[in-house]
């Protein structure tokens, strides 16, 4: 039996680490997406796209990840991908907003429909959510032998357009106006690495979800994450402690 349990827990942990890397794939596929619709898939005249794919290689992302990334905002293969979000209530009325690139709307909505309604939530139409979040530029600069003080840092994204910054032990957060995000990173990369530089969503406030929803509320992430039309999911909640 103790072997058999070991057997669980090994495949437990394996489980968890696999899930935790489909969701990091799938967020740099996204930002691959975006970066190869926005400025082309040709990384020399595409500095956004450079910054993705070097993501992609430290985070050991197969090629074939990557290429289908690339087709999908070059259209190779006739497929025709259309960006859509959803809005919608969590357990507890807690706001969620869901990004969905998708070659199939009725597939994707009826997925979307379908999970919020499993885990006590409802879809709600365009509008009804989206006006409790702010959409930012948003620059991670990671902090490990970065030998730069916050001061420093600060009069440097100031200097490069930044509206504001923040510093913890582990990385400096830089925030910025969206039409001056690719002004801004590109001014930041002539002295550091950039681990992330997206245009994303903030919520305003954020609502505590009760313990006795804390569950629902994390099987509809979950479902939503889960979700290969899924590029993003924003949330305005806060799990009790708990349950984090």
């Amino acid at each position: 039996m103790s072997g058999h349990s070991k057997w669980h827990n090994i495949q437990g942990r394996k489980g968890a680490q696999d899930k935790k890397r489909g969701k990091i794939f799938q967020k740099i596929s996204r930002d691959l997406y975006q970066a190869a619709k926005a400025g082309g898939a040709e990384v020399d005249g595409n500095p956004q796209l450079r910054l993705v794919i070097d993501k992609a290689h430290a985070a050991n992302m197969p090629k074939d990840n990557i290429q289908r990334a690339l087709d999908k905002a070059t259209g190779v293969g006739g497929a025709n991908y259309e960006e859509i979000t959803y809005e919608g209530y969590g357990p507890a009325g807690t706001a969620v907003m869901v990004s969905c690139l998708t070659d199939n709307k009725n597939r994707t909505a009826a997925a979307i429909r379908s999970a919020f309604t499993h885990h006590g939530g409802s879809l709600g139409s365009n509008g009804s959510v989206s006006y409790m979040f702010d959409r930012k530029g948003y620059i991670v600069i990671l902090r490990d032998d970065l030998d730069v003080d916050e001061d420093d840092m600060l009069m440097d994204a100031l200097d490069a357009g930044a509206d504001d910054m923040k510093a913890s032990d582990e990385k400096f957060e830089i925030f910025v106006t969206p039409s001056d995000l690719n002004t801004v990173r590109d001014e930041l990369q002539k002295k550091y690495t950039l681990d992330t530089a997206e245009v994303t969503m903030f919520p305003q406030t954020v609502t505590e979800v009760p313990s006795d929803k804390a569950s629902q509320y994390t099987g509809l992430i979950d479902e939503l994450d889960e979700n290969d039309d899924v590029q993003d999911v924003y949330e305005a909640a806060k799990l009790p402690e708990d349950a984090e």
